[in-house]
């Protein structure tokens, strides 16, 4: 059965604290591996626009795709990983699958259009170069009183 882990630590395993040096502090707060940081995204302005460069590693660029809705530019991937090891008569040893996709959004305006958007992806890194537009004054909508 599977429990959640808090700050590295199974709370409803009665015998994590038995098995544990109770003098090592730092055993109960480390993580048993470093947490997963998905899509790390660097943004660079420029004179003319915003650099992204989006880190997408393992992923294939057929798996990348780039979407401009409502001025919300979203980035998703997806990403398959299967591997099987088998011992000399065919019989499984192991086998492990892993599949996940993971998106971000990022606001770049009303007045960006997918045409005005650069992308490219080379090295597990999607470079996006996106262009400064003057921001379009909010339409004032003024409403009724009645007495």
């Amino acid at each position: 059965m599977l429990f959640p882990e808090v700050f590295g630590r199974n709370n409803f395993d009665p015998f994590d604290d038995f098995f544990c040096d109770p003098f090592d502090r730092q055993q109960h707060r480390m993580p048993p591996h470093p947490p997963v940081q998905v899509m790390k995204t660097d943004v660079k302005e420029t004179d003319t626009g915003y650099e992204l460069a989006v880190d997408l590693p393992g992923v294939k660029k057929e798996n990348v795709k780039a979407e401009l809705n409502d001025g919300y530019l979203t980035i998703s991937a997806t990403t398959e990983e299967n591997n099987d090891q088998q011992d000399e008569n065919g019989k499984y040893i192991r086998r492990e699958r892993f599949s996940g996709s993971y998106s971000r959004s990022f606001f770049v305006g009303k007045n960006i259009t997918e045409a005005d958007i650069k992308a490219k992806f080379a090295d597990g890194v999607l470079k996006l170069d996106i262009p400064k537009t003057e921001p379009s004054a909010p339409e004032k909508k003024y409403i009724s009183i009645d007495d």
